[in-house]
């Protein structure tokens, strides 16, 4: 039996549970206009950075599933406050951690109390809206604080880096959890139906570190931080755990994850979509938070200043995005949503940063709004294929999808920009071989790497370094703008293949 609220009640519950969601997406963004300052104050190297910054999505992924079929089995209130507590304390954490490997810890510990928050926000409000229009309009109202708190994060971090340390961004979120904590609590409603049977501990260790093992391989692979037959040796490790998970789930009468959700075409899409526009978004925000502040010499603070435009953009995306959905019909909107959203990047890429006039918070705005309507789109096609009984699965696996995303995206990004910072970076002549292998992993190392030069070749050295990221930045936002185009196709035809998602109940 699905929760059902009279009145205005489910309103409520919505707000509540939306209150809850905001920290968790503010957390995946806030970061990134910290890079630069946190790079600095704890001397990490590049890897260490990428660490900090993608542990979080990348555990989370692996997380959410097992967590959203314990909510099923225990209640989505219970899981929901014990992630918010784990949340404030992990944040706490790391706020005063005092080097990058401790700091990489905390970020676990945050992941784990997201990955409990997330599954029960979306399998709430597929349980408390039965009325299609109104799930479309609420799914519209959460991505709107997804798409705007993700938008948010640097403008927040910024101005919190303005007047405090590093670790102020993560602190902000004690404050935030002692007001969300209670208000989940009392808006919740008490009573709810359990699903009935055992929480497969096993079988949720199993795809935990098969997926961690899986994406370590990738980021070691394309990172090419370890020796090909350690990769090679993980990835088959990898393998081999979601294999057995996979094969328990096909044998077991209460599976973990049910896999036939992915024999709808609607869901597949949904997924592909969150998974790819989440890592754009994710990556690009990134870029640009280092060539704002690295290149252009920026303030955190004016750094998230400029994105305002993302962030003004994306608070319209999630109530524009149910509307039109429900006007015009699922698929053409999600695919003009991503169409336009590569536009928009391959304009970004030609783009004069230090000479932006108008043409540059015009396009990011576009980028903002087109991005949330697309990841609002990716909602509204995987809940409205799923039945009221299926929320919770469904639910964990769009943000398993969203984190996913952020994670191989900043990842990808991460690793494709070292790459190909390397090979544009041109280094005076003079400097010592040591300081020039650790000047060509990042822009940030490069900022290291000067500091143990005079200040004539130390000065060089950071305009080479400026050059060479500039080129950077705008491979890969083509690149991005190219995925984008593809992704666009294939939505296309995948939801050509489904029924609108208004015609489920």
């Amino acid at each position: 039996m699905s929760i059902r609220q009279p009145g205005p009640k489910r309103w409520l519950v919505l707000m509540a549970v939306m209150l809850a969601f905001l920290p968790v997406v503010l957390d995946m963004t806030i970061l990134h206009v910290a890079v630069p300052t946190l790079t600095q104050a704890l001397a990490a190297s590049n890897t260490q950075v990428l660490w900090i910054i993608d542990i979080y999505p990348l555990l989370m992924a692996g997380l959410l599933v097992p967590m959203g079929t314990l909510a099923d089995r225990v209640g989505n209130r219970r899981i929901l406050l014990t992630g918010l507590t784990v949340f404030g304390l992990a944040s706490a954490l790391a706020a005063f951690a005092p080097s990058a490997p401790m700091l990489i810890a905390a970020r676990m510990l945050l992941a784990l109390g997201g990955a409990m928050i997330m599954p029960c926000v979306l399998g709430i409000i597929r349980r408390t809206f039965e009325d299609p229009a109104e799930r479309g309009l609420a799914l519209g109202l959460w991505g709107t604080v997804g798409a705007a708190g993700a938008a948010v994060g640097p403008l927040i971090g910024g101005a919190l880096l303005g007047h405090f340390w590093w670790g102020s961004v993560f602190l902000v979120n004690v404050p935030v959890m002692l007001i969300v904590l209670p208000t989940c609590w009392i808006l919740l409603p008490r009573r709810e139906e359990i699903a009935p049977g055992h929480w497969a501990i096993g079988q949720a260790l199993l795809l935990i570190l098969g997926m961690i093992a899986t994406v370590y391989a990738i980021k070691a692979g394309f990172g090419a931080k370890q020796p090909l037959p350690v990769v090679l040796l993980v990835l088959a490790l990898g393998a081999v755990l979601l294999s057995v998970f996979v094969r328990l789930q096909l044998r077991s009468p209460e599976p973990m994850l049910d896999l036939s959700l992915f024999s709808r075409p609607a869901i597949v899409a949904g997924i592909i979509m969150a998974v790819v526009a989440s890592g754009s978004l994710a990556g690009v925000e990134l870029t640009l938070a280092q060539e704002l502040q690295y290149v252009l010499g920026k303030t955190p603070l004016q750094a998230g200043l400029f994105m305002i435009p993302i962030m003004a953009a994306a608070a319209l995306g999630g109530p524009v995005a149910g509307w039109l959905s429900a006007r015009f019909g699922l698929r053409p909107v999600a695919c003009l949503s991503l169409a336009v959203s590569a536009e928009a990047l391959a304009g970004l890429a030609i783009t004069d940063f230090r000479a932006p006039g108008p043409i540059v918070p015009v396009l990011l705005a576009v980028l903002g709004l087109a991005l949330s309507i697309g990841l609002t789109a990716s909602s509204i096609a995987i809940m409205g294929a799923a039945d009221a009984s299926e929320a919770g699965a469904a639910g964990s696996l769009e943000a398993t999808g969203y984190e996913l995303g952020s994670g191989l995206g900043i990842t990808l990004f991460g690793v494709f920009m070292s790459v190909v910072f390397e090979r544009h970076l041109v280094l005076p002549e003079g400097v010592p071989e040591t300081l020039a292998d650790q000047a060509s992993r990042s822009i940030g190392d490069v900022y290291i790497a000067a500091r143990q030069l005079g200040s004539d070749p130390g000065a060089a050295m950071i305009s080479a370094g400026k050059a060479a990221f500039s080129a950077t930045h705008s491979v890969l936002l083509t690149t991005a703008a190219i995925l984008m185009s593809l992704l666009t196709v294939l939505v296309l035809l995948l939801l050509s293949q489904t029924r609108p998602a208004a015609g489920r109940p």
